[in-house]
């Protein structure tokens, strides 16, 4: 990380110098000096991908003043005027996101999924989409797509320091203040779609809504809502009817916004934020009320929770291309001043959208790799219901594999979560499935120091991360009745490998370490020699027999995105290319 920083501030003030000797031969012409959207972007020579990822990485805010801003958090709409200057500042406007045709998506869980459904359906017709979500998995430049794909690593770099320049230019105008992460990606997002010229914009909500920084947004085409719960509850509020009215904060006068079916208490909610802001709100019918030539619809992402995802996604899609495209010849809006909820029809889904719900892909959502004897399901569940839904799942795909083994098979969970979530909720739920082996490990790729700048993360303390894998240890020993002992650390390079206990659990420092551990030398992708193998007791290698014995070994990787994303950056090393 060290060397990264170093790099990027000595690239840094060879940057400031080239923009002063542009603006010199700019006012030598005579020439005003003025940022617009449609800029070409100034060549930095040296100035990489590596050095831009490094770069917005000095935007993340560290642990302790995170803690103060969330505190402090007593006007958040602030957050939004906020937001409009960094726009400004940046070049951008309001009155541009206007043109983007975007369809605007929140939700608790699901809503990245229905993102996905929905940018598939409409590429699938032809579109240029564009498509903006988080978390990125391995690289930050994911979160940005354009026609499904994450923008190049030449793309990002040239439109990042377009962004990162004027707002830089301009900060000592503005008391040194500069966007944090995920307000800077949002408004490269904006700028990259607007210089990509795509047809529309499929735009994920970050926290919440109304105060979302993604909210800024004036003229969605259409808005959705997936599934309610609980989650983010010191921004949010700890009630479901406070979450669903910061969800509802998204609605627009007269802009069409659909949901899929809420708990009662949060229904009631989202209607009286359509009301108030006289939004029309339908309700999505189920994904078999949709009649078909040929059965049951097909989804590209597994999972039955995936359904209501879907249905929605295809109502966002039908809307939109009513709308956008030609005369809408759907029933008529209904009249926000009607306390009634609509029911949202269901239709005939084209041929095209048939095809977009089958190829749909959405990396570490309910996927599963198989690599030789070893496979993994992997899923990003970080609350108790989305928990609940990568449960059925896994039952459902794991005892399908299991049938068809050579032999005996070994269960494996490897977990961590982060922030204020329950982890101790989710654990509980897992327990019924009698793993062989209980791994914990925090967000932390690998232990070698090296500048994996796209997974780093300066919100947390690695103390922290720490603690919480050991704190999720005891929490998994406590639910299955095991009695706690003395802890026997081991230690590599002053470096604690893992806590060894008498059960079945175990604690690692890093992702790599813990993967190469589950897989006893088995995945040929982790037996790269470039990667290090950390030595472990020979107490810990003998509790591995079953590992090394067993016809297959079938891995859980769940409670953390940021966790999968570790984890496909080993087992899927193009997608860090």
């Amino acid at each position: 990380m060290m060397a990264c920083l170093c790099r990027v501030l000595q690239q840094r003030s060879g940057f400031g110098a080239l923009l002063r000797e542009r603006d010199a031969v700019f006012g030598l012409a005579g020439l005003a000096v003025r940022y617009h959207s449609t800029q070409t972007a100034p060549h930095i020579p040296g100035m990489e991908y590596q050095d831009a990822v490094c770069t917005l990485n000095t935007l993340q805010t560290n642990a302790s003043a995170l803690e103060e801003v969330r505190r402090g958090r007593s006007h958040p709409q602030l957050q939004l005027q906020a937001m409009r200057g960094f726009l400004e500042r940046a070049g951008l406007t309001v009155e541009q996101l206007d043109h983007l045709n975007i369809i605007h998506v929140t939700g608790t869980k699901g809503k990245g999924s229905t993102c996905a459904f929905t940018e598939q359906i409409l590429r699938t017709y032809g579109f240029r989409t564009g498509f903006y979500s988080s978390p990125h998995l391995v690289q930050v430049r994911e979160r940005i797509r354009i026609n499904g794909q994450p923008i190049s690593k030449d793309l990002f770099t040239k439109y990042f320091w377009q962004v990162y320049g004027r707002l830089d230019e301009t900060k000592e105008a503005h008391g040194g203040t500069m966007p944090a992460y995920f307000r800077f990606l949002t408004i490269l997002a904006f700028h990259v779609f607007l210089q990509e010229k795509v047809d529309l914009a499929v735009v994920e909500v970050g926290i919440g809504g109304a105060y979302d920084c993604t909210n800024i947004i004036r003229r969605p085409w259409v808005c959705g809502i997936s599934s309610l719960g609980i989650d983010h509850t010191q921004i949010l509020g700890d009630t479901i009817e406070k979450i669903a009215w910061q969800k509802g904060g998204i609605f627009k006068p007269g802009v069409p916004a659909i949901t899929v079916q809420q708990p009662e208490d949060a229904m009631a909610v989202l209607r009286d934020r359509a009301r108030e802001i006289k939004c029309p709100l339908w309700v999505c019918p189920d994904l078999d009320k949709y009649p078909t030539d040929s059965g049951p619809l097909r989804l590209g992402l597994a999972g039955q929770h995936q359904h209501s995802n879907a249905s929605l996604a295809l109502q966002l899609s039908h809307t939109w291309l009513q709308r956008r495209c030609g005369p809408d010849k759907s029933s008529p809006l209904p009249d926000p001043e009607n306390n009634v909820v609509s029911q949202a029809a269901s239709f005939k889904p084209s041929s095209v959208m048939v095809k977009g719900l089958a190829d749909a892909e959405w990396a570490g959502r309910t996927q599963t790799l198989r690599h030789g004897a070893l496979t993994y399901f992997l899923d990003g569940a970080h609350t108790r219901r989305s928990m609940q839904a990568c449960i059925q799942w896994f039952r459902e795909t794991a005892t399908q594999h299991e049938r068809n083994a050579s032999g005996a098979v070994v269960r494996v969970l490897l977990f961590n979560t982060t922030g204020e979530r329950d982890s101790a909720a989710m654990l509980k739920l897992l327990v019924p499935f009698h793993f062989d082996f209980a791994v914990f490990c925090p967000n932390i790729t690998e232990a070698a120091a090296s500048c994996n700048a796209d997974q780093q993360n300066f919100n947390v303390s690695v103390e922290n991360m720490l603690s919480r894998c050991l704190d999720n240890e005891q929490s998994w020993r406590l639910h299955n009745n095991q009695r706690d002992e003395e802890a026997s650390p081991l230690l590599i390079d002053s470096l604690p490998l893992l806590t060894e206990r008498k059960t079945d659990t175990l604690v690692f420092p890093c992702i790599l370490s813990a993967l190469q551990w589950i897989t006893q030398g088995r995945d040929p992708v982790l037996t790269d020699p470039a990667k290090t193998v950390l030595p472990v007791k020979p107490s810990i290698s003998a509790k591995a027999a079953r590992l090394r014995n067993a016809a297959e070994i079938h891995v859980l990787v769940t409670g953390s995105l940021h966790l999968v994303g570790g984890v496909l950056k080993h087992l899927d090393p193009q997608s860090a290319k």
